[in-house]
């Protein structure tokens, strides 16, 4: 008998997983916070709960994809909190964006309790999400994940085992430390472009041509010619997950200085305007 699965977190990319997994076949109900958001699934089939106890009360398998640590604390506590339920037995996978300590922690804490804990970010933004093609970065026990696996690619085209808990946590890190690069790196080089009095257009083409050429900077190609950066993924969460990278560098005792940098260009403080476009309006401080 097919397992019965919960979502909470129906952002840019949540609603477009848990679409995902209702296409599948699988039996979902879902929660957000702003409850409006659960309107086109629930017309799609899926069932809506009206609290993450509930949630948890229908489900024996619950995704996490929320904005942070402090986000997914608030939907594990209080008194309509998942934790509220009964959870024993139950696997919760987190495909939220937090720092490794964290997740090795929720392993550990959650997983006296009787419930088991995968830490499973994505590589991927809105579109990846869309298509189903995001790429599963998992932590904690192999043989759950094995298990897990055909729910896990409902929503991608891949799923790596990274190690332990809290690896997948780890590589998703790391991953956004080089999406970051890589989009910084773009947008200077079309700056550049543009001050030397060449059209956006070419410089792109050029870059598109050669070894250079890869999915992330076509992705971006239109932002960048246009100016306008609708988000795929929002500059608040790169400046979220660059604090993430600085801290574990911090802890590791290891040098990043491009990191620091990018750092201190994703800046959380940044104005509510520039936080919630795409990342690649990195390119609007260099002006």
């Amino acid at each position: 008998m097919q397992q019965h699965i919960g979502f909470i977190g129906l952002g840019i990319m949540g609603q477009a997983m848990a679409g995902n997994i209702l296409k599948a076949g699988y039996e979902l109900t879902v929660y957000n916070r702003s409850s409006h958001k659960a309107a086109a699934l629930a017309t799609a089939g899926a069932t809506v709960a009206l609290s993450p106890k509930e949630l948890a009360e229908r489900c024996e398998i619950i995704i996490l994809m929320l904005t942070g640590p402090e986000a997914v604390d608030a939907i594990l506590g209080g008194g309509n909190g998942l934790l509220s339920a009964d959870c024993k037995g139950k696997t919760i996978i987190n495909m939220s964006t937090v720092p490794p300590a964290y997740s090795r922690e929720l392993a550990q804490q959650l997983g006296a309790h009787g419930i088991t804990v995968i830490d499973a970010p994505v590589s991927g933004s809105k579109i990846p999400a869309e298509l189903g093609t995001l790429v599963i970065l998992a932590g904690g026990d192999e043989t759950a994940i094995k298990q897990l696996e055909p729910l896990l690619l409902s929503m991608g085209s891949r799923v790596i085992y990274c190690g332990e808990a809290g690896t997948g946590s780890s590589m998703k890190l790391a991953i956004n430390l080089l999406l970051g690069t890589m989009m910084e790196g773009l947008a200077e080089a079309t700056h550049l472009a543009e001050a030397s009095g060449l059209a956006t257009e070419t410089f792109l083409e050029v870059v598109s041509a050669g070894a250079l050429a890869c999915p992330l900077f076509k992705i971006k190609e239109q932002m960048l010619i246009t100016d306008s950066y609708p988000p795929q993924f929002p500059f608040r969460h790169m400046a979220k997950d660059m604090q993430y990278v600085v801290e574990e560098a911090q802890q590791s005792g290891i040098s990043l200085p491009v990191a620091n940098q990018l750092a201190e260009l994703f800046d959380p403080n940044a104005p509510d305007e520039l936080l919630d476009r795409d990342f690649a309006a990195v390119k609007s401080l260099l002006k």
